[in-house]
């Protein structure tokens, strides 16, 4: 969403500057600690796109205290240049009405896509919740879209009379290109108050960007719902019959490979219809349904169904942490380490929790009494 917006590339390059000022130099990142109590500033990074989520709020959560600590920094630093940018960034972009406006709506925009995304990089997070959680923000984003902005401009204006900023939109000169003399303009062009300009050329693309983006990337979220969507707990209660049958056929066409498939379409439809006459408890998600198929122990093609549905990644989150611990754990002064080991230090790595839960006096034990009897039959 920034990235596709020159308004929105150019007030995350003020964020960054406000930060680089401070974290270039002990002293002034000591004003800096000084004036602020709650949140550090954060440098916004390229393969963490959280990070700006981080940047924005430490901002917008104390634009006076971060204002008192520029100009403070602008007073006391030897550096004439940086003392000069300091300065300038409290006169032209914190003193900025449009900027106060920028940061109240990109905090908005940033933290809700946020908590869905740290929702969908949960352990336990499963293909339905997902979907449910994907469809709930573009429809947040869509009801912001049409309403969102009188909210943004309220809150803007409150921090703007906390920090005695006039709270309009500042008129802005206008660069026009020279036309050439025997140029003839085939349109009207459309002029706009500032605050029309922001709102058509920022605001909008901005959100219009938010809600197309998620339906664009999840558009396979669709195609597995058609396929998988019956299986869902709250789906496969009070289905049809006609319904549930075409759903099985539709399953075992996409489960097929070279005429073969996991599935039997009449043994599935059978047994999904057995299951829901079973006296059960309500079910939360598909993987409480696989634990209650494989107690009972009768339902194969539906325990098929729904363990391929549990191998659907909501995310690639957990693969791209695996990556992230391989190049910290295949440093340059393991460069020489062997296959085997690495495969070994990862998988500890990655599954620190289960390797906590574990009795090494018990493993060291086994260890021994294996090497003892190893030593023996050597000897013997």
């Amino acid at each position: 969403m920034a990235n596709k917006c020159v308004k929105g590339k150019t007030f995350f390059g003020f964020i960054q500057r406000i930060y680089t000022i401070f974290a270039n130099s002990t002293k002034r990142w000591e004003i800096l600690k000084d004036n602020l109590k709650a949140w550090s500033l954060k440098s916004l990074c390229q393969t963490r796109w959280e990070s700006r989520v981080e940047s924005v709020k430490a901002i917008k959560m104390q634009l006076v205290d971060v204002r008192e600590a520029l100009l403070q920094a602008g007073e006391k630093d030897n550096d004439v240049a940086i003392a000069s940018e300091a300065t300038s960034l409290v006169e032209k972009e914190l003193g900025d009405f449009e900027f106060l406006v920028s940061t109240v709506m990109w905090h908005e925009v940033l933290n809700h896509v946020n908590i869905v995304s740290k929702k969908l990089q949960s352990k336990d997070m499963h293909l339905d919740n997902a979907i449910t959680d994907i469809n709930k923000l573009i429809g947040y984003f869509k009801d912001y879209r049409e309403t969102g902005f009188l909210k943004v401009i309220d809150e803007a204006k409150d921090i703007a009379i906390e920090m005695d900023i006039d709270p309009i939109f500042p008129q802005k000169r206008l660069i026009e290109r020279r036309k050439r003399f025997d140029e003839i303009s085939s349109r009207e062009e459309v002029s706009f108050t500032p605050e029309e300009n922001f709102i058509v050329n920022y605001f909008l693309y901005i959100v219009d960007q938010a809600i197309s983006s998620p339906e664009t990337r999840f558009e396979q979220f669709k195609e597995y719902e058609k396929v998988f969507g019956f299986l869902f707990p709250h789906n496969l209660k009070g289905i049809e019959d006609k319904d549930l049958k075409s759903s099985c056929h539709r399953l075992e066409k996409a489960l097929e490979f070279q005429e073969r498939s996991d599935t039997d379409v009449e043994e599935l439809y059978t047994e999904l219809k057995l299951f829901e006459t079973l006296e059960t408890n309500e079910f939360n998600n598909p993987i409480d349904v696989l634990k209650f198929l494989k107690e009972l122990d009768y339902f194969p093609n539906a325990s098929i169904a729904y363990r391929i549905l549990l191998t659907i990644p909501v995310t690639v989150a957990s693969a791209e942490r695996s990556f992230s611990k391989l190049k910290l754990l295949k440093s340059y002064l393991r460069s020489t380490m062997s296959q085997e080991r690495l495969s070994g230090l990862a998988m500890i790595s990655i599954e620190n929790e289960i390797l906590e839960s574990i009795d090494y006096e018990e493993l060291l034990n086994q260890f021994a009494i294996k090497n003892a009897m190893r030593a023996s039959q050597i000897v013997g």
